[in-house]
């Protein structure tokens, strides 16, 4: 009860804040700073020692692929059905292809089913930033109608391999094969714990609804997807494959996060339409909670 607590206090100071602007515009992107450089790759370093590598360990690394192929079909249908042009059709792909699978996931994993399962939640988390630095690019770069310059691979390789979080996974992976990491777990214990309060204040402190009346429509098509549907085809497959336990449950999760922040920026970025990733993230994050609670009822019931 008191991670619940604690993930409804958060959000909502980081709200109070900014509405009362007692805190600077942008200081997300400090606190946000932490969470990438510091916090996510303590996880990591925490985390993924612990892991038992098995075949069944494929699968929270599959199920992201799962949910951004599932996106490309459903949003390339929707787009189609309403004549929408590339940019709106890009714009839709980034909302509803990418899970929040640690600012918010993380958190919720360890509400529902406490952090010793963190360690499959990396696994997606990272897959999520794999196909996100690529696809993601990729998309937006097909949807900015002013880009002369195409794709670039160096561009997203380095994209890739600069990511801190992805820089402290695979360290941990390396590192934990040849070192006895387990003398410095404390540390990146007390690194670690930073993640979930800071992460969810600085969601509090980005949430914005201003307009969303004027674009319920592409708002709800994108949460129909991202919050029931591509958690649907992630516990189909799971099934159908005959994946069990923690993995499938935690894998399953994260594939009901709402749409990443991350997203926003690379909208911006590509001259994509921000505003309507900003309100689908906004409108998703607070969607999601109601809906993971739903997904967690039924993981109970299907799942063994």
């Amino acid at each position: 009860m008191v991670n619940f607590v604690m993930i409804a206090f958060c959000i909502t100071t980081g709200m109070i804040f900014r509405y009362f602007k007692l805190i600077p515009q942008d200081a997300h992107k400090g606190i946000n700073t932490w969470i990438l450089y510091l916090a996510l790759p303590a996880v990591s370093f925490k985390y993924i020692p612990k892991i038992e590598w098995s075949s069944e360990m494929l699968f929270p690394a599959i199920s992201p692929v799962i949910v951004w192929f599932g996106s490309w079909c459903f949003v390339k249908l929707y787009a189609h059905y309403k004549n929408y042009s590339q940019r709106s059709r890009s714009t839709l792909e980034l909302a509803s292809g990418y899970s929040n699978t640690s600012f918010i996931g993380f958190p919720l994993i360890m509400a529902y089913f406490g952090e010793q399962d963190l360690s499959i939640a990396i696994i997606c988390d990272q897959v999520m930033f794999v196909l996100l630095s690529t696809a993601g690019i990729i998309c937006a770069i097909k949807g900015n109608r002013t880009d002369t310059e195409g794709i670039k691979a160096s561009v997203l390789v380095k994209r890739l391999l600069t990511f801190p979080p992805f820089i402290g996974c695979v360290s941990a992976i390396l590192l934990s094969r040849v070192i006895d990491l387990s003398i410095a777990e404390p540390f990146f214990e007390k690194l670690a714990a930073t993640v979930g309060p800071l992460a969810l204040f600085s969601v509090g402190l980005q949430l914005k609804f201003k307009g969303w009346k004027q674009q319920f429509s592409q708002i709800s098509m994108t949460m129909l997807y991202k919050l029931m549907i591509a958690p649907a085809l992630v516990l189909i497959i799971a099934l159908l494959i005959g994946i069990k336990g923690n993995v499938a449950r935690i894998s399953i999760f994260e594939a009901a996060m709402p749409t990443l922040i991350t997203s926003s920026i690379i909208a911006e970025q590509f001259r994509l339409n921000s505003r309507l990733i900003n309100l689908i993230i906004g409108i998703s994050i607070l969607v999601g909670f109601i809906t993971t609670a739903f997904w967690d009822i039924i993981i109970d019931l299907l799942i063994a």
